[in-house]
């Protein structure tokens, strides 16, 4: 195998989306199409891999906003990693990682920051990456936990979440679906974080928006109407065997009559019947996965879910 690495282009584009669409662990965030909405906010510096040009990985990437000498694969998503289509496997994963370590380094680069794909968004199994950076001496510097259901497999609801989920139907919550409602959600959303973390949401309103109009089989808003007022809601990313819920939100009004197990059960009943693996709450960690929302978790895991993690690495590329 005669490993080359060279820069991405945006000519390649096409080409980058039609790799991943068939790759073993990719998802539809690794596509230019989902990172160009970035735009001008990163400077990227992600990479192709061939073998005689035959590509073989594509490695999304782009510099730290922080720390000009540090790449971070990818600071615009939840994670990165190499993608590849089975072709590195055992050393030869070994061997491309080298390459790309000593690629960046030619181009005056000290330190990769790696977010490793959590397995399972694993069309097959391809872990074969994490293996490669311990033997290179890669220090893992961060771990979310999430829960997540396997859909073949879930075990049966907690009693509590069945209880809840009788009051919230009783109560009379719809569950509707459709673009239309995310500016009312977004309120929730945004009443919701700043209420409980003085923060505000990751996406704006028109960014949310603008990805949900460009990815509509793969970005869907669902949410809960009681009394013709949206009392609970969620932006579900929907790719190849995995439903992943983000913005999970509730009003006061929604929590008193339980509205997110009516529409937590009803995502996970569309997964199923989608034929999807599994259904992904997110993850309930705070501070770089050094606390951990222990009700929030538990509250998720009562689904019939299991936890899972999202590992983060740094690597001196000196060592490599």
């Amino acid at each position: 195998m005669n490993l080359h690495v060279r820069p991405y282009t945006p000519a390649d584009a096409d080409d980058w989306d039609a790799f991943c669409a068939t790759a073993h662990q990719a998802t539809f965030l690794h596509t230019r199409r989902f990172l160009s909405h970035h735009g001008n906010r990163f400077h990227d510096y992600s990479v192709i891999v061939e073998d005689d040009r035959r590509w073989v990985a594509v490695f999304p990437a782009a510099l730290h906003l922080e720390e000009l000498t540090t790449v971070v694969s990818h600071p615009g998503i939840t994670y990165g990693g190499l993608i590849h289509r089975g072709d590195l496997r055992g050393d030869r994963m070994l061997d491309a990682i080298r390459v790309l370590c000593r690629w960046y380094v030619d181009h005056g680069i000290v330190k990769l920051m790696y977010k490793a794909v959590p397995m399972f968004y694993h069309a097959v199994p391809a872990q074969d990456d994490l293996y490669a950076l311990f033997r290179l001496g890669a220090l893992r510097t961060r771990c979310d936990l999430s829960s997540t259901i396997d859909l073949q497999y879930r075990t049966r609801p907690s009693e509590r979440r069945r209880r809840s989920l009788k009051k919230a139907l009783k109560a009379g919550v719809d569950i509707k679906e459709g673009v239309q409602y995310l500016p009312h959600l977004w309120q929730v959303v945004t009443d919701n974080l700043q209420r409980k973390h003085q923060t505000s949401p990751t996406h704006s309103l028109e960014e949310i928006m603008l990805l949900t109009e460009s990815f509509p089989d793969n970005i869907y808003c669902i949410v809960g109407v009681h009394r013709d007022s949206i009392v609970a809601g969620l932006v579900v990313f929907s790719d190849h065997n995995v439903d992943h819920a983000q913005y999970i939100a509730s009003s006061e009004v929604g929590y008193q009559i339980a509205a997110l197990d009516a529409l937590l059960e009803s995502c996970i009943t569309r997964a199923t019947d989608s034929g999807k693996r599994w259904f992904d709450f997110g993850i309930s960690t705070e501070n770089s996965g050094r606390f951990l929302n222990d009700g929030l978790y538990r509250f998720k895991s009562e689904f019939g879910g299991g936890g899972t993690v999202h590992e983060f690495f740094e690597l001196n590329l000196a060592r490599c």
